[in-house]
């Protein structure tokens, strides 16, 4: 049954209206103007907070599997090898399988986490660190280490096909921040200081059903000003089953305005192409949408973003 049906088209933003946003959301956030962003958030007592919320002990993945086949969303897929696999006549005494992977991190295919060192906006990172600080050989400051001790605290999603009646969002849709807020009162909770906040948008339901598709130009996404719920409620992170990001974009001259407000801007940690097919039908059997979240990333020193496998524990 539709509960909110789907709002006209928001504007595109012109490049003067999309810089008035990035600094209003650039002076809201001094509070996660840190290293770490907006995980300085995650304080003890909000992770012992969140840890209240595991009800059935039942954990879930929120992470998609590994792709290894290229496809029209993925031209480099993970390239998976065996190093040490056994010969069809096996000797006796001790042997080891062995293999080995190599990955793109910020791909259009597999789940991942951005670091704060991802985005370059103006010649600058998140909390104006110098873009030089990004090397060949790695960055500097502002990589996935930040995140090593990993990011634990209450999990929220929003389900917004489900609040629309429909099976996904098409490519090019928009979640507005009005959408948000409705959800939110669809499925009786709030969000609030802290959470980590995934948005589900049906990318994932959408590829395993119809097939994937060049997502680098089509893809349902946020529209930039839903960042501004985000700055009300004081986030510690985002992620999403698509890129966050809507493609085509909405704003001129920015191609990704999702990324630049909430990682360079707002020092949000975002998680792209998660999947929340198995999350989702829990959620709605329980009648709660909130749960405890653990995140941990890889840790890469150097890196602008490390694969990810993030478990919800009901």
């Amino acid at each position: 049954m539709v509960t909110h049906a789907r709002p006209a088209k928001p504007p595109r933003l012109t490049a003067d209206e999309f810089d008035v946003l990035y600094r209003r959301l650039l002076s809201r956030a001094a509070w996660a103007s840190g290293d770490r962003g907006a995980l300085d958030a995650l304080t003890p007592a909000r992770v012992l907070a969140a840890a209240r919320e595991v009800r059935t002990g039942r954990t879930v993945t929120l992470a998609a599997p590994v792709e290894t086949l290229p496809g029209p969303d993925n031209p480099e897929p993970a390239r998976h090898r065996m190093s040490g696999q056994p010969e069809e006549d096996v000797p006796g005494g001790l042997h080891f399988a062995r293999d080995s992977f190599a990955m793109n991190v910020h791909g259009d295919a597999d789940s991942h986490i951005d670091a704060l060192c991802h985005v370059i906006y103006d010649g600058t990172l998140h909390g104006g660190v110098a873009a030089s600080s990004v090397t060949a050989d790695g960055a500097t400051t502002l990589s996935i280490e930040a995140a090593r001790d990993g990011i634990v605290g209450r999990g929220v999603l929003l389900d917004i096909p489900r609040l629309r009646g429909v099976r996904w969002l098409e490519p090019g849709d928009h979640v507005t921040a009005d959408d948000l807020t409705a959800a939110e009162t669809a499925q009786r909770v709030r969000v609030t200081e802290g959470d980590l906040l995934f948005v589900r948008v049906g990318h994932r339901r959408r590829r395993a059903e119809l097939g994937a598709w060049h997502a680098a130009d089509a893809r349902a996404g946020l529209h930039p000003s839903a960042l501004e719920f985000l700055a009300d409620r004081r986030v510690a992170v985002l992620g999403g089953d698509g890129n966050n990001d809507t493609a085509p974009s909405s704003t001129e001259g920015v191609d990704f305005p999702v990324h630049v407000l909430a990682i360079h801007a707002m020092g949000l940690h975002l998680l792209d192409y998660l999947q929340f097919e198995d999350l989702a039908p829990l959620c709605a059997a329980e009648g709660r949408w909130s749960f405890l979240c653990v995140i941990a990333p890889l840790r890469l020193p150097d890196a602008t973003g490390s694969p990810v496998n993030p478990i919800a524990v009901l």
